[in-house]
């Protein structure tokens, strides 16, 4: 039954994140007002995108608007989107070496894409990097490799990653490591190591040494405890709610909350309506449920071929009616967030392009000024809403960077 939940879990994680390639998008807003001006003034920060994959794709144009999935440069410049970290993300992987070599095909299909768009995109690594890319007009580009599986047991592996350019690391997707438990995505697996291993907690000190955000999205609450218990530096919640609101084992109930603001770290919100809404959590996870033999047949179909698996994910979920929240919604998680952690520990991680549902009025990239609109009308400062948009990100890196130094 555990090994049934598991593969279960995981399946429906492989799923959305081609998932919201198949569902048509709005047009942008129309209008500019105060919100829209402080929207374009301030340095959006979005710390999740699962975009990546279309990278390795020759057919798929960064540079066109696309009338599928969450993201694309046309629509990042609609949002007022400046600063991307874009995800470096595989499933479980067989035999040794396949997870790193696919995670460096991807890192590299970065890069080459930032060096197509030189004058759109810049490659950054640091907090001070992203303010001259912004300043400059280009668009801010980093990496986060989501899964502490990817990096195989190998701490030489994380520094290499670190070498080329990612930031952070998720110690769990929606499965446990050799060294660390995962929250799931759904159902909670059965707890492997009871937090992190010691090993777990020379993977975190690393980090902390190399100047890498330790991100504990998807990670059990044993994990995350055993983080906080262990890092020096302020920790990264790089896509993840809020349990108040809506509970879910993805999500951050109050006292993970105040214990992330006391370490200095920064919740990121996902968007995602299978996580946000409570009211939508069994429809979307049945239909999900519903579709998992044709997705076991589409999985083995195309082993060892991951754009025609994309693809295949695409045109199956084109025709399906995915429950889709609201944005009072999603406003419902950052309202709560500040409250309890505070307006320094609140920022965005939307989950682009890996999730089934965004909001309405929030159906890709080019609606992020709705969600400046939404924060203002409900009574925040424009202070607040700044640090929210990316000044409290761009702290936590300053903080995780400077901690590096001092070594």
């Amino acid at each position: 039954m555990i090994a049934r939940r598991r593969a279960g879990s995981a399946l429906v994680a492989s799923l959305v994140l081609v998932a919201a390639c198949a569902l048509p998008v709005a047009a942008p807003p129309d209008g500019h007002d105060a919100a829209d001006a402080l929207h374009r003034d301030a340095i959006v920060i979005d710390t999740h995108s699962d975009t990546t994959p279309w990278f390795e794709d020759p057919t798929w144009r960064f540079d066109e608007r696309h009338a599928e999935g969450h993201q694309d440069l046309p629509r990042m410049r609609e949002g007022g989107l400046d600063v991307q970290f874009w995800s470096i993300y595989m499933g479980r992987t067989p035999g040794d070496g396949v997870a790193i070599k696919q995670a460096i095909a991807r890192i590299d299909a970065v890069h080459q894409l930032v060096a197509r768009h030189p004058g759109e995109l810049a490659l950054v690594t640091t907090a001070a990097g992203i303010r001259r890319a912004v300043a400059e007009g280009r668009i801010a580009c980093l990496m986060g490799v989501e899964g502490g599986h990817i990096i195989e047991n190998s701490l030489p592996a994380l520094r290499t990653y670190h070498r080329l350019g990612v930031r952070y690391l998720t110690l769990t997707h929606s499965f446990p490591t050799d060294w660390a438990d995962s929250s799931g995505t759904n159902e909670v697996p059965e707890p492997v190591h009871g937090g992190l291993t010691s090993f777990g907690e020379d993977v975190v000190r690393e980090m902390n040494r190399l100047g890498m955000m330790v991100d504990v999205s998807h990670v059990s609450d044993e994990t995350f405890a055993d983080v906080l218990r262990v890092t020096r530096a302020p920790v990264l919640a790089s896509h993840s709610s809020v349990r108040a609101v809506a509970d879910h084992p993805r999500n951050l109930s109050d006292d993970m909350l105040r214990a992330l603001a006391a370490n200095r770290g920064v919740v990121m919100i996902n968007f995602y309506s299978g996580y946000i809404d409570a009211d939508l959590v069994a429809p979307i996870r049945s239909l999900f449920a519903r579709l998992a033999p044709e997705i076991v047949a589409l999985r083995e179909r195309t082993e060892g071929r991951p754009l025609e698996r994309s693809r295949a994910f695409r045109d199956l979920l084109a025709g399906q009616e995915i429950p889709r929240t609201r944005l009072s919604v999603l406003l419902d998680h950052f309202d709560h967030a500040l409250r309890v952690a505070g307006p320094d520990h609140v920022g965005l991680g939307a989950d682009w392009d890996g999730v089934a549902s965004m909001p309405r009025d929030m159906e890709d990239v080019s609606r992020l000024p709705n969600l400046t609109r939404g924060l203002l009308a409900r009574g925040h400062s424009e202070d607040t809403v700044r640090k929210v948009l990316g000044e409290n990100l761009l702290r936590v890196m300053e903080e995780v960077e400077a901690l590096a130094a001092s070594h």
